[in-house]
This record gives C-alpha cells, sequence and structure tokens, in this order.
C-alpha cells in the first residue's frame, strides 16, 4: 500500500518526534518540477469515498486537498449552517424545582427537525421586530404532574406513582401559524430530534407553562445552532512491515494495535502465524509498538498528508451527508464573494513628483 504512495506525501511517525509535516508542493520549492496549481491535475487526484452513510452519522474520505480546506469544512459545519433552535422563552408558570433560566438554557440546547424544505423557506429573524409565520416558530410546553389513581398501593416508582414525574422533550408541542400550516405538516412538523430528552422532574402539584420562540441562526452565534453533535478528521494511518514477524512476535504485534488493524495469516515458509496489515484505518498511531526493541527496524509508521477521513454527527436537524453538502455550498459561495470583491478593487500607482508639480 505504502510503495503507490509518493513519499512527499507520507507524514513520518517516529517514537518521539513527527517529520515531514509541512507539503512543499508549491511552485519553486523542487527545482525543474511545475507545481502550480491547476484544474486538470487537481481532478486526477481528487477523490470522495463514502464509508458510511446514515441519518446521524456519515464517514467518508477527502483525498487530495490542503488541510486548510479540509478544515474550512469543518468549521463551516460547525460554525456557519444555518438551522433552528429555541431563541426565546416566555415561562407562564414554572413550579418545578428547576429555575426559569437553567430551564430556558436546557430547552435552548434541545435539537429540532422538521421539513427540510420548510426550514429553508424561512427567513431571518430580526431583533427588534414582531415575529411573523416567515420567521419564528411557535412551540409549547404544558405539563403539570398529578398523583395516578390507579398505583398499586405502596407503590414507590415516581413513574407509576405519579402522571407526568418526568418531563421530556415529546411533551413540546408545535403551534402551526400562516404559512406554517402549509411548510410543516406531519410528518414534517416542527419537534424535537430526540423526544426522550429529560428536561425536568415534577411532583404533584408542580406544573409547567411555557412558550417558545424559535428562530434561525448560526453556530459561530451561539452553540445551541450548531447542526452537528461532531464533525472531526484525520489523516489516514500507514502501517509498513518491513520484515516478516512471526510466531510469538506477531502475535506480541498484533496486540500493539487497536482490534482489527492487524491480521495474522500462515507464512508459506515456516508455516508460523505471520503479521499482515489488515485494515491500517482502525489505527489510532498511538506508537505503542515503537516502545518494544523487538520491533525496532521492521515496522514503520506514517500517515498520508493529503488524505483525510472527515467524520460528521448530525445532531438530527439534517441528514449528515447533506451538511456536508452544505458546507461545499456555503464555501463556494464564499469564494465567490471574494472573488467579485478582488474583481472590484480598484488600484491606483502612487502620484510621482512630477505629478504634484504639474498639479
Amino acid at each position: 500500500m505504502t510503495d503507490d504512495i509518493n513519499p512527499r506525501r507520507i507524514v513520518g511517525i517516529a517514537p518521539e518526534i513527527v517529520t515531514n509535516v509541512t507539503n512543499a508542493d508549491f511552485p519553486g520549492h523542487w527545482p525543474g518540477e511545475d507545481h502550480s496549481w491547476n484544474l486538470r491535475k487537481f481532478r486526477k487526484s481528487f477523490s470522495i469515498k463514502s464509508y458510511r452513510n446514515n441519518p446521524l452519522h456519515c464517514e467518508f474520505d477527502l483525498i487530495g486537498v490542503h488541510a486548510a480546506i479540509a478544515n474550512a469544512f469543518r468549521r463551516i459545519l460547525l460554525a456557519e449552517v444555518p438551522t433552528l433552535a429555541i431563541e426565546t422563552v416566555y415561562v407562564a408558570n414554572n413550579t418545578s424545582i428547576v429555575q426559569d433560566e437553567v430551564l430556558a438554557q436546557r430547552l435552548g440546547l434541545v435539537p429540532l427537525q422538521g421539513n427540510i424544505n420548510g426550514l429553508r423557506a424561512m427567513g431571518w429573524y430580526q431583533k427588534g421586530n414582531p415575529p411573523t409565520d416567515k420567521d419564528t416558530v411557535v412551540l409549547n410546553l404544558r405539563v403539570a404532574c398529578e398523583r395516578n389513581p390507579e398505583a398499586a398501593k405502596g407503590e414507590t416508582d415516581p413513574e407509576k406513582l405519579f402522571i407526568n414525574s418526568s418531563v421530556y422533550a415529546s411533551h413540546i408541542a408545535f403551534t402551526p401559524i400562516g404559512l406554517q400550516t402549509t411548510l410543516f405538516t406531519p410528518p414534517g412538523d416542527i419537534r424535537p430530534a430526540n423526544p426522550d430528552i429529560l428536561l425536568a422532574k415534577l411532583r404533584p402539584g408542580q406544573e409547567i407553562d411555557i412558550e417558545m420562540h424559535c428562530v434561525k441562526g448560526l453556530g459561530k452565534d451561539h452553540a445551541k445552532f450548531s447542526p452537528v453533535a461532531t464533525a472531526s478528521y484525520r489523516l489516514l494511518p500507514l502501517i509498513k512491515i518491513k520484515e516478516p514477524i512471526l510466531g510469538d512476535d506477531a502475535r506480541f504485534f498484533q496486540k500493539c494495535f487497536p482490534a482489527g488493524v492487524i491480521g495474522l495469516e500462515k507464512d508459506a515458509a515456516t508455516g508460523e502465524d505471520k503479521a499482515v496489515v489488515k485494515d491500517a484505518r482502525r489505527d489510532t498511531v498511538s506508537r505503542e509498538v515503537l516502545r518494544h526493541d523487538r520491533f525496532k527496524g521492521k515496522v514503520e509508521l506514517g500517515r498520508v498528508r493529503d488524505h483525510f477521513i472527515f467524520s460528521i454527527e448530525s445532531t438530527g436537524q439534517f441528514d449528515s451527508d447533506e451538511l456536508f453538502i452544505q458546507a461545499v455550498k456555503i464555501l463556494k459561495l464564499k469564494c465567490l464573494r471574494l472573488h467579485k470583491k478582488c474583481e472590484n478593487l480598484s488600484w491606483k500607482p502612487a502620484p510621482t513628483a512630477g505629478d504634484a508639480m504639474e498639479e
């Protein structure tokens, strides 16, 4: 595997240092080589390979781009993809043990979901203006706790002894207004992405009566608007076995890596177990194997500098793969906006002494 990769792309992993960390493939660095960027070369080297694609989690390989581009996607996912979240909480009654401010904070962090097209059609709420059906979604939470008349005598479990002893996100109700009655029809109505989120505990006589206003926002303004639980990437690990590792050494070698990284197969010459690289993607590059003198000179570790294993975990409002597409669109708009501003720049040469005399 490593034989097919240009050594310039490999970051070396040594026991105490990391080598070849800087990408030097830029014009003028390598004598006689042209590393100027061109679209044809980029298309040949760039690729995306998908390994997992679930609504809440996707994992794919982003190959042939600079770390700055991969990090730009990560930061856009965290902070610049707009989502809907609870912004304002109006408390009519809260006799629970949870203070109003704490409860409002918990409600704001509940991830919401609904019709994607309806969410995109919503406008941006401007502070100071009255809320409308085009920029604000109204939710309600009205729960009261009372004793369960059918509870068995001597019952001690609060869930059986009381009705509504626990307040969950499923108690939040959507109140459509105006255009929202057509934009967010079931099953695309606005609702918590996870109905089992615990919000508060109640006892008989306690109740919560709250109205919540939801607006679109960005993660850079508040974490509650971030559409991802995590968005991360890591470089593809490389493991090169330079000399055969057999028998007990092979089994010990296997234990130096996470499960599934190293496999054992019978050596054709000796019939002993032989260590082979089974799945380098699973490796965490702990460098545990480099601590043992018995493997000195027999194994080489590294990472591919332009091969990123990207992982996106959605909070539920958007599918994980859709989030990455949105990040690509946002980065493209940023580039177009920058290109337009650069074209509009006006440059004038500094006035000379002769020009000053003529004036």
